[in-house]
This record gives C-alpha cells, structure tokens and sequence, in this order.
C-alpha cells in the first residue's frame, strides 16, 4: 500500500498541491489546475462554512481528503468544533492520501492522522479535539442520509458524465433533504443540467467564478 505513494497516479498541481489520478473513472480526484485552491474556493469559502461558528459538513465524494483537510484547517485555525461526514464507494490507497497531505494544511492535525491510521476499513470514526469525522465506506446512492442537518454540503462526485448516478435530480432532491434551513451547496460542476436539478430540488442557485482552469462554479442554498 505505501509504494502507491509513489505512483504516476500522483499529479502536482500548479498551486503546488497533489491530487491523484483514477483510472476506473479517467479522471483525476481533484483539479489539475489547484487541487488546494479548488478546496478552498468551491466548498470551504463556496459554502461559507470559512465563517460558520460550529460547520457541520456533508461530502459525497470523500476522495483524497483534500475538501476535508482545507475545512479541518480552517476551523482549526478558528478554533470552531467541526462535524465532517462522508461517503466514499470506492477508497484510494492509503499510500496516495499520505502523499498527497504531505506539508499541506491540516496534515499534521490529530484528526487526519487518525483517520490515515484508519483507512479504508470503514467506516472510519474519528474524534480528535474539536472535531468529529465519520467516513462511510459505502454507496452513497443507498445510504440513510441525515435530514435537515448539514450546513455545508460538499457535492464533489466525479464529473456527470463519468459518475452521472450522483448528478441525477432524484438523487440532488435526496441530497438537498440533508441540508438545514440556510444550509448550502456547493459544487465545482456548473453544468446546466446540475443547476436545473438543483433548482427543481427547492434550492436557490447561484453561479460563482470557478476555480482555475474553470468560468463557473454553482452554489445552492436551502
């Protein structure tokens, strides 16, 4: 499992963080073009979960921890409780997760090493100072999914037309049940399709700036 760590798979992204490359899907797990940057631009400042006093996160699309290691550091430097559920159908090696937080933010934080000492056996529980992780290691398309609970919601599956099952609007209108009042999406997709889903879910949809190497991305708030 370590020597994955060294594998082509590891891509360095021009912010200077990693992401890792997925062949069942043909694409890789996170931007090309930043994969911190993404994290921070689309789902921890997307969300306004950079300004919430106690974020309670949903993430479809754990990946490689990126989404979740920019908001631990985030509310770590704020020194705000974090709860972070996930759901992950098919887990990385953990080899790629350790190189791809290598020096970056939140790496060193007793959260995520314990959830690294973990993985994959899920589902992965971790409670580590003000934070509570739970990594469900399981198909998230049957999955009991909390209700009027998330404040954020980080909608981060592989793109609609390599993982179109978790793009769909009866799935969206599941996931925009797990938002609380004031809750809000957020996603790097801008596709018309997601948008109109989102908006046939009740949801109030706003088009962003995108990340790099992206014009838009979408944010939607219950």
């Amino acid at each position: 499992m370590e020597r994955a760590a060294e594998s082509p798979s590891i891509i360095e992204t021009p912010d200077g963080s990693r992401t890792a490359f997925n062949a069942r899907f043909g694409e890789a797990y996170g931007s090309r073009h930043g994969a911190q940057t993404q994290a921070r631009h689309v789902f921890v400042e997307g969300t306004e979960t950079h300004r919430h006093p106690a974020p309670r996160v949903l993430e479809i699309g754990f990946g490689l921890g990126v989404n979740f290691r920019a908001t631990l550091a985030d509310t770590a430097a704020r020194g705000v409780p974090l709860q972070y559920v996930a759901y992950e159908f098919d887990p990385a090696p953990v080899g790629w997760l350790r190189e791809v937080s290598k020096n970056e933010p939140g790496a060193e934080h007793p959260a995520w090493q314990a959830a690294l000492a973990q993985w994959p056996n899920g589902p992965v529980e971790v409670r580590a100072e003000n934070v509570h992780l739970t990594v469900h290691v399981a198909d998230v398309l049957n999955a009991d999914l909390p209700q009027n609970w998330a404040t954020a919601l980080y909608l981060d599956g592989f793109s609609p037309s390599r993982n179109p099952e978790v793009w769909t609007p009866q799935f969206v209108s599941r996931l925009a049940g797990t938002l609380a009042p004031g809750g809000i999406l957020g996603t790097y997709s801008a596709a018309g399709h997601v948008r109109r889903s989102l908006e046939a879910a009740g949801l109030t949809v706003e088009r962003r700036p995108g990340a790099p190497g992206k014009r838009e991305c979408l944010r939607a708030v219950r």
